[in-house]
């Protein structure tokens, strides 16, 4: 027996018909003799829509009101997957993020969870009771409904499992697992029988949308190990158990497996990209640091950064991007700083892509980046700008050439699929 919690995506719970089928999967588990939580997301384009709502109302509006408003829509699917069950002959209760409590600190509409009290729920699991909790959503220390941000209900999983001391966290997607590349792309990509949280934590953050980065890291700071599963399979299918999708464990766990590790675990993309270029900056020291701190003030994340050689004048390119939603606040950020950072111009440009390939084999391989340099190259693929950590190597190239790059590098690391 294992004390389990499911988490189930806003495309998972898409209607009555869709949340009758998620209470099928999760009573299966409990009929295999598991302790059951599940933690569920709004139906699919119900946050938009009271999203919208709010801005309707006043475009300026309070962001405690925002939370309870958008709040609401894991209230209905908690309460109606609850029902579900109950259907079904189970016990099945809804317990609301203020209820457990989940309590939370920061900012309203971007919340972070400190503590959840799970000992009531641990006992109403013991005695059977399925506990169905919506995600996104907590409290503060005033009493007030929080939210953790759009796509927070992954964080509330592995939050929740890793105050009830889960075996595991489940996590139902439109996908069945972690694949080397989006096999979209390409045909050949391999789902992945297992990544390490550092592996999945990078692919996350360059890219990969199958979780949120947040719970990823979450996960590796309190040990949750999280598993990657389809909820779109056919009712008479082996459990998940017996189908597993893709598990996310410990670096330390995974080197205790038999198996060969792989230099690159996987390609990612990201076209969500802009480009920034200020000409003429004063190439002289504390010139950078005007750039880059009105950006910082207003939480507008900078990646990729190249700095030209100083010119004869004492003056220098600075290249960098950002996300392509911050784009026009960071124009106006630098605008408005202009007279003190002394550039002469902005030339943006949203033509741009990201492609990073991510493996924990890095530590221990020279030659990587290399090799992603000439593939790129010996197709005629232009690299704008590099960055780099320890198991990671990402370029920014001509958005046109994304899918090219990802199959070029997906087969230069041999990880296409062999076929039977």
């Amino acid at each position: 027996m294992a004390r389990i919690v499911m988490k189930f995506g806003g495309t998972s719970m898409a209607g009555t018909e869709r949340i009758r089928r998620v209470a099928r999967i999760v009573k299966r588990q409990q009929d295999a003799g598991h302790e059951v939580a599940v933690v569920v997301s709004a139906m699919a384009g119900e946050t938009d829509r009271l999203v919208n709502f709010c801005r309707e109302a006043n475009p300026l509006y309070d962001p405690a009101e925002y939370d309870v408003v958008v709040a609401s829509g894991e209230q209905v699917t908690s309460g109606l997957l609850a029902i579900a069950l109950q259907a079904l002959g189970a016990q099945a209760r809804s317990w609301l993020g203020w209820q457990l409590p989940i309590k939370t600190v920061e900012a309203h509409a971007k919340a972070r969870v400190d503590s959840i009290d799970a000992d009531a729920l641990i006992a109403e699991m013991q005695k059977g009771v399925i506990a169905v909790i919506p995600g996104f959503q907590g409290v503060s220390d005033e009493g007030r409904i929080t939210t953790l941000g759009r796509g927070g209900s992954d964080t509330s999983a592995v939050a929740v499992a890793a105050a009830v001391k889960a075996d595991r966290c489940d996590i139902y997607t439109d996908v069945d697992g972690v694949y080397t590349t989006d096999p979209r792309i390409v045909a050949k990509a391999r789902k992945l029988q297992h990544v390490t949280y550092e592996e999945m934590l990078e692919l996350a953050s360059v890219g990969a949308k199958v979780l949120q980065t947040r719970s990823v890291g979450l996960a590796m700071k309190e040990g949750v190990r999280v598993q990657v599963l389809s909820s779109f399979i056919d009712d008479d299918a082996p459990a998940a158990d017996t189908i597993p999708g893709t598990m996310i464990v410990s670096d330390e766990e995974l080197e205790g497996m038999d198996m060969e590790r792989q230099l690159i675990t996987g390609i990612a993309h990201d076209k969500n990209e802009a480009k920034i270029t200020l000409t003429r900056v004063p190439d002289k020291p504390g010139a950078v640091a005007n750039i880059f701190g009105p950006l910082a003030e207003a939480a507008i994340n900078v990646d990729m950064i190249i700095q030209n050689v100083g010119r004869d004048k004492g003056e220098t390119d600075v290249t960098f991007t950002v996300p392509a939603a911050d784009l026009a606040r960071s124009m106006d950020l630098l605008e408005a700083a202009k007279d003190q950072i002394g550039f002469n111009r902005i030339i943006p440009d949203t033509n741009v892509a990201k492609v990073s390939v991510v493996g924990v084999g890095m530590k221990s391989h020279a030659g990587v980046a290399a090799t992603m340099f000439r593939s790129l190259a010996d197709r005629g693929v232009n690299i704008q700008a590099i960055s780099t950590s320890e198991i990671k190597v990402s370029v920014l190239i001509e958005e046109d050439y994304t899918e090219l790059a990802v199959r070029v590098l997906h087969t230069a690391y041999g990880l296409d699929a062999v076929e039977a």
